[in-house]
C-alpha cells in the first residue's frame, strides 16, 4: 500500500501563565492508503493536539508548532501557505470532531453546511451540490434525507448530528478521515451504530482513517494498527492483535486491565492506574510514567526511553519488560 501521510518529529507547545506546556513531544508515525490507525490514551495525552497540529488547526497563539514535518503525498503540510492548507483541509483530509453540536453552525441549515465544501473544493453548482448532499445523507443512514436539508442542527438528535458531521467530512471524497473521539458524547447504542457506519464506509470507500479515542474497546473492532500516547509521547505502537495479546508498556497494560470483560468467569475488581499524568511545563529527562509505574527501575529516573523494536512492527518506549519485570 502507498504511504499517504508521514509525520516526523512533530512538536507542539502552548504558552500559558504557568509557563510553556510541551503538549506534543517528537511524535512520528505514518499512514497508508486504506489503513485504520487507532490513537489511544487518556485525556490530555496529546492525541487530539497531534492531529490538529498536522492540519494546522492549533490556535496560534497560545499554541505553536515548533518542530517536525507532516508529509502528505510528498508535500509538508506544516510548510504550506494558509491558502494551500485550506485546499487540503476538507478536500483531501477531513476531520470529524468530538461534539457535533459545537462543530455545526447553529444558524445555518445542514444542507447549506454540507454543500459548502462541495462548491468550494469541487466547484459544484447549488443544484449539483443539493443532489450530492442528499446522496451523502442517505449514505450515512439519515432517514428521509431529502426532507431534512432545511433543518437546523438543534432539530437533530446527537447521533443524527454526528452522522451529519460524517457526511460533511465525506463530501469531497477525502483520502484521510480524522475522527476525534466522535462517539464520546453519545450513548452506547448510538456509539455502536456510528462505529458500524464507519466500518461500512471504510470498506465501501476505502479511505484511510485515524480514529482518536480513549476507549481501547472501540479500537479493537475498528483499527488495524494502534498507537498509544502518554504525556505527549508515543509510548507503544503495534498491530491491534499484537498489542492486546502482548502489551509491552506498563501504561498499555494498565489501560487493557481497566477494560471490563463479559467472558470473565472470575469476579474481580477492574485494575486502575493510580496517580495523575505529569504537568509538562518542562520536557522530562526521565520516563514521564515513572510516578505511576510499579515496574520502575533506577534508569527510569535519569533517562527518558525512546521507542525500540520489541517484535515485528511492534515498538515500545520502556526500559523494563512488564511481562517479566526484567530490564530490557
Amino acid at each position: 500500500m502507498t504511504e499517504l501521510l508521514n509525520v516526523q518529529g512533530l512538536e507542539t507547545q502552548f504558552l500559558t501563565p504557568e509557563g510553556v506546556i510541551h503538549a506534543v513531544n517528537g511524535v512520528s508515525f505514518s499512514l497508508k492508503e486504506g489503513e485504520v490507525l487507532g490513537v489511544v490514551g487518556e485525556s490530555g495525552c496529546g492525541k487530539s493536539v497531534s492531529m490538529l497540529s498536522v492540519l494546522r488547526l492549533i490556535p496560534q497563539p497560545p499554541g505553536k508548532i515548533v518542530g517536525g514535518k507532516a508529509l502528505f503525498q510528498g508535500r509538508d503540510l506544516l510548510a504550506m501557505t494558509d491558502e494551500e492548507i485550506r485546499q487540503v483541509r476538507g478536500g483531501k483530509i477531513a476531520m470529524v470532531f468530538q461534539d457535533p453540536m459545537t462543530s455545526l453552525n447553529p444558524v445555518i441549515t445542514i444542507g447549506k453546511q454540507i454543500a459548502e465544501p462541495l462548491m468550494l473544493h469541487l466547484g459544484m453548482s447549488k443544484d449539483e451540490a443539493k443532489v450530492r448532499v442528499i446522496e451523502l445523507l442517505q449514505l450515512v443512514g439519515l432517514p428521509e434525507a431529502n426532507m431534512r436539508l432545511e433543518d437546523y442542527p438543534h432539530q437533530f438528535s446527537g447521533g443524527m448530528r454526528q452522522r451529519v458531521m460524517i457526511a460533511m467530512a465525506l463530501a469531497c471524497n477525502p483520502q484521510i478521515l480524522v475522527a476525534d473521539e466522535p462517539t464520546t458524547a453519545l450513548d452506547v447504542t448510538i456509539q455502536a451504530q456510528i462505529i458500524e457506519l464507519v466500518k461500512r464506509l471504510r470498506d465501501e470507500i476505502g479511505m484511510a482513517i485515524i480514529w482518536i479515542t480513549h476507549d481501547l474497546g472501540i479500537v479493537a473492532g475498528l483499527a488495524k494498527r494502534v498507537m498509544v500516547m502518554y504525556a505527549g509521547y508515543i509510548i507503544e505502537e503495534a498491530d491491534v492483535k499484537t498489542l492486546y495479546a502482548n502489551p509491552q508498556h506498563p501504561y498499555t497494560l494498565g489501560l487493557l486491565g481497566s477494560l471490563p470483560r463479559l467472558n470473565e468467569q472470575r469476579h474481580e475488581r477492574l485494575a486502575s492506574i493510580g496517580g495523575l499524568p505529569p504537568v509538562l511545563v518542562e520536557k522530562p529527562n526521565y520516563c514521564p510514567f515513572i510516578s505511576r509505574c510499579r515496574y520502575a527501575i533506577e534508569r527510569c529516573r535519569t533517562e527518558n526511553p525512546q521507542l525500540i523494536e520489541v517484535g515485528t512492527n511492534h515498538r515500545t518506549a520502556c526500559w523494563v519488560d512488564p511481562q517479566t519485570g526484567r530490564a530490557r
